[in-house]
């Protein structure tokens, strides 16, 4: 089973490239810009070399990987199985816009281990070269081999999705920009399921529109798909505060002020502390990564269990929204459903 998803990231990784190459050909230039004719070099550097570099240092291409294997769950059709495979940039180039936009507006340094676009490339070119790729990911819906009908679905189906990615932003930005104000658990899980459960969501939708499923079974996974990716966030957000995100620091989640689910759950059982986490968030931001604020506030977290009730709480939300989804269809013996489970399984360790 690691071959078959060694096999399918390698696939998406060949169509990614692709469309971000080094050297534009003229059949990229007339399907990305409707022209053959030579474009400055130098614009178009400007939304090549961000982008494509940041899609180059890796990722855990899950979510495309997860897409296809709902494709495969569903159907055993290849035809339909390559039509997945070919909407691979809808999850990571959006995936990858909102890491350049993300790092902006939470003014980091680092992302994956390197400077951020906006501190390599400068902030009008991340941008740019961010907005840019949102727009380029919907181009490989034109490469299906469907209806004109069925292409108009898959991008309102798309629209939708970024909308509300775009509105769980605004919610996350409007609490940590507040280092007072805690939102609920609630509500916190709300937002998580517009912001990182919409990708999901996406993949799995996407998955099964591309088999050809009706649009009742198509919406239902996506529903389900959405819990995986909030308990996806649940635990990268705990991994934050253990041994850190790959590529990033320990506790640089504590300088932004985010209201993670470890900081919701301690401030539900102790109260009294929101004052006190607020005073340690905004101390962080002024010292930067190297304060005393944070380990701190990771002390008092742990004090309470929250950070413990936190990673429980993501592997139950992953794990059984999985076993929800595959339980959709019947086995068809792709080993598919399977592979899913074990995907998500994986965030667990």
């Amino acid at each position: 089973m690691n071959q078959e998803i060694d096999r399918i990231k390698d696939k998406i990784e060949n169509i990614l490239q692709a469309e971000l190459p080094e050297t534009p050909s003229k059949e990229w230039l007339l399907d990305t810009f409707g022209t053959e004719e030579a474009l400055s070099q130098k614009g178009l550097d400007g939304l090549l070399s961000p982008t494509r570099e940041l899609v180059k240092q890796g990722g855990k291409r899950w979510r495309p990987v997860f897409m296809v294997l709902c494709a495969q769950m569903a159907t055993k059709d290849q035809k339909k199985i390559q039509d997945a495979f070919t909407l691979s940039p809808l999850l990571e180039f959006v995936h990858t816009a909102s890491l350049i936009h993300d790092d902006i507006e939470d003014r980091a340094d680092e992302r994956r281990g390197k400077p951020c676009a906006y501190i390599t490339y400068g902030l009008d070119t991340a941008l740019n070269a961010g907005a840019w790729l949102y727009f380029k990911a919907a181009n490989c819906i034109n490469k299906l081999d469907l209806e004109a009908d069925k292409k108009i679905a898959c991008h309102e189906l798309y629209q939708m999705e970024l909308r509300r990615l775009h509105l769980g932003q605004a919610m996350d930005i409007a609490w940590h920009r507040d280092t007072g104000f805690f939102p609920t658990v609630q509500e916190y899980q709300q937002m998580v399921q517009l912001k990182t459960g919409t990708l999901s969501c996406m993949a799995a939708r996407l998955g099964f529109f591309a088999a050809q499923k009706d649009k009742a079974l198509i919406e239902k996974a996506g529903l389900i798909a959405a819990g995986i990716g909030m308990g996806f966030q649940v635990l990268d957000d705990v991994q934050n505060l253990t041994s850190g995100n790959p590529g990033k620091k320990r506790g640089d989640d504590i300088i932004e002020g985010k209201k993670s689910l470890p900081v919701l759950l301690h401030v539900q059982e102790r109260p009294q502390d929101k004052t006190k986490i607020a005073a340690l968030f905004e101390r962080a931001a002024k010292e930067g990564i190297q304060s005393p604020a944070i380990e701190e506030t990771i002390a008092l977290l742990e004090s309470s269990g929250s950070i413990k009730k936190a990673y429980d709480f993501g592997n139950q939300a992953a794990s059984q929204k999985a076993l929800e989804l595959t339980s959709l269809l019947e086995d068809n013996g792709s080993g598919a459903a399977q592979m899913i489970l074990d995907m998500f399984a994986k965030i667990q360790r």
